[in-house]
């Protein structure tokens, strides 16, 4: 059990500000870079160095390209086994008796896929920091290039295999009128007017809604809009009342984000397709619809 006690899973940069010197809060940087390619797709690409030029001080990196993914994965971002998980955090200096606060230097996705990851395999003492590293850079809290030392953490993990959605469970959600299936990604990959998936087939799944994962934040500071604000966004979709909820994006990264916040609303049984398009699109016997809602 943490000795350090959380006040919400989303945390405010002043409240870590005052305590980044406390022995059992362990503060992480899980960023990851989309990047265009030559090629007209994207690339990408740790966010290792940019945490080496400036980071959170005390902060560590978690590496979820080559971490916290599987050796080979199958799909990207595919989870990491248990052990694997375990193993990786550990390495950055978690145990079971410390809290954990989770930044991303993008629009707080990459923050929410470490939580979510946290959860599924049974750690709870954690949170998202509200505007991560945008915000803490706006205001002029302290920034550190050193590394902190630390000694190796333990996990016992405890698998939570309900908040990870199979494609054969989305598919029995297309049908179901108790659950609400939402698509984190912008409009017009929802539409179907720019791509997901470089060469690969376009729009999302039948009867989902759109709630981009970008229209959650303040874009000026990375935030979190007020939570009244997003409990009404996400109710006129059915989502706050649902029986069930599903989130899905391309490999299960923005969809984490709207999960999250569906979880701090306190929303019982949220579950993030992590396959999502890249998965889904690749069958060519599972149907995709273009359009708006």
């Amino acid at each position: 059990m943490a000795s350090e006690r959380l006040p919400s899973p989303l945390v405010e940069t002043t409240w870590l500000a005052e305590r980044l010197n406390e022995p059992n809060i362990r503060v992480i940087d899980s960023t990851v870079f989309f990047q265009p390619s030559p090629s007209g797709g994207v690339s990408i690409e740790s966010g290792r160095r940019a945490w080496e030029g400036g980071h959170i001080p005390g902060s560590a990196f978690a590496d979820l390209i080559e971490t916290f993914s599987p050796p080979s994965p199958a799909l990207l971002f595919t989870l990491p086994s248990a052990e694997r998980f375990a193993a990786g955090i550990e390495g950055l200096g978690i145990s079971e008796d410390v809290c954990v606060i989770v930044y991303d230097q993008g629009y707080t996705t990459w923050a929410t896929r470490f939580w979510w990851l946290l959860r599924t395999f049974g750690f709870d003492h954690a949170a998202v920091l509200n505007g991560g590293w945008k915000k803490w850079t706006l205001e002029n809290l302290p920034i550190s290039t050193e590394t902190s030392p630390f000694a190796c953490g333990h996990f016992a993990p405890k698998p939570r295999p309900e908040l990870i959605a199979t494609k054969d469970e989305v598919l029995a959600a297309m049908n179901d009128g108790g659950t609400c299936l939402i698509n984190t990604l912008s409009p017009g990959q929802h539409a179907g007017r720019i791509p997901v998936v470089s060469n690969g087939r376009r729009g999302h799944i039948p009867s989902s809604v759109n709630v981009p994962a970008g229209a959650l934040v303040d874009p000026t500071t990375n935030a979190y809009l007020p939570l009244e604000h997003l409990q009404a966004k996400l109710a006129q979709v059915g989502a706050t009342t649902a029986n069930k909820v599903i989130t899905y994006c391309a490999a299960g990264i923005d969809a984490t984000s709207d999960a999250f916040i569906l979880t701090l609303l306190g929303v019982p049984d949220v579950t993030v397709y992590n396959g999502g398009l890249v998965e889904w699109s690749a069958d060519p016997d599972l149907p995709l619809e273009t359009g708006t809602d």
